[in-house]
């Protein structure tokens, strides 16, 4: 028998539960056998590439260095144009190269890639992520304990500012009634310090493409990312379908990565802010449905016309064009021809309502921030109806 090299009291800690409770039909002592036995479940690691040789040259070692024993590493390559691939190739040859069928966004980048992959987890890992050794294993373990999860998410911490949350996904995702999405430890611009303020497991609405473990059965049952959105907001309207199919999304602090952030588009970026705006709407149009859809669409829509004013006051012409374009966008595939699949499951379960959703804030994020000055996640009183 070797053991995994987890000490009980941490076992105890990543369950959240006492020797005497239990998680499903587990007890605290079957799961300590179980986790110090050679019975891994198998985890592939897959990083998207496109002309990432930089950040492939600088984070890779971090993710071979990964101490865990039933671990495939994967690079699917979206066509790049520099050296990364042979770069791959010649540095790591134990890791696996796939090659997409071009620049094909980083949404229909993972449905190809995965579609070849067997494993009983993925993780969707950005290319510009450093891990510590144990990463891993603290969400192995909170998934094999939590029958009912279907997807989480690490602690997602700065590379360069290390005692700070990182933007996409800090500790766990959140979304307002208005589709707006925040994070436990970032609204909007803000980034919180991490003080250990959000070290305990918790449900969330989504959890961040940087690195998205999920289980492999369920990334292809509720459909995979959506290809129409190519980046961003994919991740969360996949996890809004996981939740509706009556599955849970965790942050499982436990596991710390460092994501340097803004390695394919900066924020600020006009091409960045017209996929953020007009994926949002789709999303909210997928997911939602009747009366609620359009009010809900209706209101949303509103509000980015007051962003679009306020860019025109700042004098900010491409923030301005990318949300008109963006409204194009999501009229163009709301009443086009080539509108895409839903990618909504034909389950019974799949009419779960928005606000009986975890990680739902029932009020206005964007209130809440640029008129109450509330700028930290535990500032909001977020059991408001």
């Amino acid at each position: 028998m070797r053991v995994i090299g987890l000490k009980l009291s941490i076992v105890r800690k990543l369950c959240s539960f006492t020797s005497e409770e239990t998680v499903g039909s587990l007890t605290f002592e079957k799961i300590s056998i179980l986790f110090m036995t050679e019975s891994f479940p198998s985890v592939a690691v897959v990083i998207l590439n496109w002309n990432g040789r930089k950040f492939l040259e600088e984070f890779l070692p971090t993710v071979c260095a990964t101490d865990y024993p039933s671990l495939e590493i994967y690079v699917a390559d979206n066509a790049s144009q520099d050296d990364s691939v042979d770069f791959v190739r010649q540095h790591y040859p134990g890791i696996t190269l796939i090659s997409n069928s071009g620049n094909v966004g980083f949404a229909e980048g993972y449905n190809q890639a995965l579609s070849k992959i067997e494993a009983a987890y993925y993780v969707l890992l950005n290319q510009d992520v450093a891990v510590d050794p144990a990463w891993i294993r603290p969400l192995v373990m909170f998934m094999e304990t939590h029958a009912a999860a279907g997807a989480c998410q690490p602690k997602i911490l700065a590379q360069h500012r290390r005692e700070q949350f990182e933007y996409a996904g800090a500790a766990g995702g959140w979304i307002d009634r208005w589709g707006y999405a925040f994070c436990r430890g970032r609204i909007f611009e803000e980034l919180e310090t991490d003080r250990g303020q959000y070290d305990d497991p918790a449900r969330v609405f989504w959890a961040s493409g940087a690195a998205l473990f999920i289980r492999a059965e369920l990334y292809h049952r509720a459909g995979g990312l959506d290809a129409c959105f190519f980046a961003h907001m994919e991740e969360i309207d996949l996890c809004w379908r996981l939740q509706r199919l009556g599955y849970e999304v965790w942050c499982c602090p436990a596991s710390v990565v460092y994501h340097v952030g803004g390695g394919s588009l900066p924020r600020g970026n006009s091409r960045k802010t017209f996929l953020n705006y007009r994926n949002n709407l789709i999303m909210m149009h997928k997911n939602l449905s009747g009366m609620q859809r359009f009010f809900t669409l209706l209101g949303r829509l509103s509000l980015d016309g007051l962003s679009a004013l306020r860019s025109l006051v700042k004098g900010d012409a491409g923030e301005l064009s990318a949300i008109l374009k963006a409204h194009r966008g999501y009229y163009g595939w709301r009443f086009g021809k080539s509108r895409g699949q839903y990618n909504l499951p034909a389950d019974p379960v799949y009419r779960r309502s928005f606000s009986s959703l975890a990680g739902v804030y029932r009020g206005s994020v964007v209130w809440q921030y640029f008129v109450r000055h509330k700028k930290t996640f535990s500032s909001l009183d977020i059991n408001q109806k």
